[in-house]
């Protein structure tokens, strides 16, 4: 079921200002914004601290490093 908001002035020109394009809805935006207020889920948090515990134990690679391994000019 759709429906309809009422939002201030302010708040409009707010939700315009987060909009990534043109045709992106007020809608998406407000998901976006609900999104990330959302609590991370337990595979999430999982996930982070395996990653932490592997920049912990060294198993990460420097962007700088692996540029020149791979020989790039970026």
């Amino acid at each position: 079921m759709e429906t309809t908001i009422q939002v201030s002035r302010d708040l409009l020109e707010t939700l315009k200002k987060r909009k990534m394009s043109e045709k992106e809805s007020y809608e998406e935006v407000i998901w976006d914004l609900v999104e990330d207020t959302m609590e991370l889920s337990e595979e999430t948090k999982k996930d982070i601290e395996e990653a932490r515990k592997e920049i912990r134990e060294g198993k990460v690679h420097k962007w700088e490093d692996i540029k020149k391994e791979l020989k790039l000019n970026v």
